[in-house]
């Protein structure tokens, strides 16, 4: 995303990766990455499907905003891929 600032309390979709060792559970946050960027994605209030893990492609529906000097996803909805059902 060019300007983020923009879309600050819009209702988004961004899809990534789940960052190796990002996930914190006490915090109920992780960090989500893509080809160039990165962004932290708090799941408190979020529904969450099956297989949320490091490494793992998430499509992800919520708000931006802006705290503490950094940009945050405020997640509402997170649907992992499951690589399994592809499997032989």
């Amino acid at each position: 995303m060019d300007s983020p600032s923009q879309y600050v309390g819009d209702e988004i979709s961004i899809r990534g990766e789940v960052l190796d060792g990002s996930i914190d559970n006490a915090s109920m946050n992780f960090i989500l990455h893509g080809s160039s960027n990165q962004i932290l994605v708090d799941f408190a209030q979020a529904s969450v499907s099956n297989g949320l893990d490091d490494n793992r492609t998430v499509y992800a529906k919520g708000v931006l905003k802006y705290i503490d000097s950094q940009y945050v996803f405020e997640a509402e909805i997170i649907k992992t891929s499951c690589p399994s059902k592809y499997e032989e």
